[in-house]
């Protein structure tokens, strides 16, 4: 086993503070009595519009400010009513139409309408609007046909049965009466920026944002016109409040859990450890939840539009998009390695971009490219990248081997990960200068400038492979190694965009299920990006929170339950 000495360093300085963090007295914070929900976010919001979203937290933060059309039971995995109350399908599969719940109220007290559903859909298939939703809402690449007969109906026609249709849906619906008029300005794409006051930002969700600090923190106030109400009839949310606190450095929210500042947390490996002997005396839940559904890759710019500038190519362009290269790359990542030093055991290899947990489109016959540096010397000799000093690699007209290498800053496992690679590629000669970022940064980079070599990213993860559009699809925004292609650029891409359409064609989920076979396997042999580990998610909160349910999927289970329990008196 090697030994990396910083890795060493950074695991003593972590024993170190969690003794010192055991040993603080907690700060007296009724959490309990107020009926707010503390936890941690790891980086602020780019945007409030929930349209505009490409990143995590945004989401996660717009999830409880704006209501779904439909949504995922993670418990069933099967789609579940929200504004829309329930849905008629025709007998040939080809018009459904949706009952909107009536008596849903926008934050200003306007009711909810079709007319806010046709408004939504209008603005995601605006090729002006950069939204990540356009994908999943098309049907053989275009938009879908939808009517409202009357305020409270949505009739949806389709080309041909289009079996993601339920899940696509799950999209949030913004009002007509607050934005139409930004969107005919042309001013849509710069209205509910981070810099509007919070309370400006009209939802019809649980919770509202009602203040928010760059840097600092995101607080919410329970909507008390919510529709939902529990089995006795009783208001959701039973949260009064939920307040998300910006702690960029992961070891910095593990203290802030350990003292009590924070409610709820999804520890590390390791922190699990330590968690499970802290569990009594901490007073807190600490449950497996399962691997990861996500993904966590490795990913090489393949974007010409970046490297070719006045008709001359960056020869990294030619590297990025050559097999050898990329399989010499895919040999050299040491995934057990990682599975050990980083994450302490708990984590598996990644193979496919789909989770086993997914057991009707997940691809089981994928082979890994195994840890083997030899290998990845004899790949990157036979594409004509030559050693002529030691650790010095070039290719074959002369140009060193180098690039850059990100990851998202105040993530300790992304650094290790990344130092781990680092060090196998430079043993093969290749100069890697690795160089974390902050969160929205690298967003811009991968959506904006497309300025980045290779970078170390994790995407979430949907029942439906249709709701990953955006990333297989060569037009799709998150397709990030070559995103917004006007027509497939390589052959194998095309075929990807073909599977994409044939499965979505076919209702039947055995029947789907080979075409998301094959984009697995197609994206597994051209290395569009190189699967790194599925580690085991832990969730911990304090043993007062009530109804907490988190699942496999990342999502919680019933949220609007979640409450404190009741003190003894």
């Amino acid at each position: 086993m090697r030994i990396h000495s910083r890795l060493k360093l950074v695991a003593a300085l972590l024993c170190t503070l969690i003794l010192w963090a055991c040993n603080v007295k907690r700060p007296v914070i009724n959490h309990a009595a107020q009926q707010n929900l503390y936890s941690a976010i790891p980086n602020d919001p780019r945007t409030f519009n929930p349209i505009l979203v490409t990143d995590a937290t945004s989401g996660r933060l717009l999830e409880d400010t704006f209501e779904t059309f439909l949504q995922v039971n993670f418990r069933t995995l099967l789609p579940e009513p929200r504004i829309a109350q329930s849905w008629d399908i025709s007998t040939d599969e080809k018009t459904v139409t949706f009952h909107l719940r009536h008596g849903i109220k926008w934050f200003d007290g306007q009711p909810v309408t079709a007319r806010d559903v046709l408004f939504t859909l209008k603005v995601i298939y605006d090729p002006r609007i950069p939204t990540s939703m356009r994908s999943t809402l098309s049907v053989d690449g275009k938009p879908l046909a939808v009517t409202a007969p009357d305020d409270y109906t949505v009739v949806v026609s389709l080309p041909h049965p289009f079996a993601p249709l339920l899940y696509s849906l799950g999209i949030p619906i913004i009002p007509e009466h607050l934005l139409k008029a930004a969107y005919d300005a042309g001013r849509f794409s710069h209205t509910w920026g981070i810099d509007t006051p919070p309370r400006k930002i009209i939802g019809d969700g649980p919770f509202q944002i009602t203040r928010y600090v760059p840097g600092q923190v995101v607080q919410f106030e329970r909507n008390p016109g919510f529709w939902m109400s529990d089995e006795q009839s009783g208001r959701l949310p039973r949260l009064q409040g939920r307040t998300r606190l910006v702690i960029p450095d992961r070891n910095a929210a593990y203290l802030r859990f350990l003292v009590g500042q924070v409610d709820v947390y999804p520890p590390a490996p390791k922190e699990v450890v330590d968690l499970k002997e802290q569990a009594a005396k901490l007073k807190i839940s600490l449950s497996e939840i399962g691997p990861d559904t996500g993904q966590l890759f490795f990913c090489f710019n393949r974007n010409p539009r970046f490297f070719v500038k006045n008709g001359v190519a960056s020869p990294k362009l030619a590297w990025f998009t050559d097999l050898n290269f990329l399989r010499a790359m895919a040999h050299a990542l040491d995934k057990q390695g990682i599975i050990d030093l980083v994450f302490h055991g708990l984590a598996t290899p990644a193979i496919s971009d789909l989770p086993p947990a997914n057991t009707i489109y997940h691809n089981p016959n994928l082979k890994d490219y195994d840890y083997d540096l030899a290998e990845s010397a004899r790949l990157l000799e036979a594409g004509g990248y030559h050693l002529i000093a030691p650790g010095v690699r070039v290719d074959s007209k002369g140009n060193r081997l180098e690039f850059t290498m990100t990851s998202p800053t105040g993530s300790t496992e992304s650094n290790q990960m990344c130092v781990i690679y680092k060090q196998d590629l430079e043993s093969l000669g290749i100069k890697v200068n690795y160089r974390p970022l902050d969160f929205n940064t690298l967003v811009e980079k991968l959506d904006t400038t497309f300025d980045w070599d290779c970078m170390l990213m994790g995407f979430t993860s949907s029942i439906d492979p249709n709701d990953g559009a955006n990333f297989y699809l060569s037009s799709g925004n998150l397709h990030i190694w070559d995103p917004n292609q006007p027509k497939p650029a390589t052959p194998w891409e095309a075929e990807i965009d073909e599977m994409m359409l044939k499965g979505a064609s076919v209702m039947e989920p055995g029947k789907r299920a080979p075409y998301y076979w094959r984009v697995q396997e197609i994206l597994h042999d051209q290395l569009a990006v190189i699967q790194t580990v599925r580690v085991t998610q832990y969730a911990a909160w304090k043993s007062s929170v009530e109804n907490y349910y988190p699942t496999v999927w990342g999502e919680l289970y019933r949220p609007e339950w979640i409450q404190f329990k009741s003190p003894i008196r």
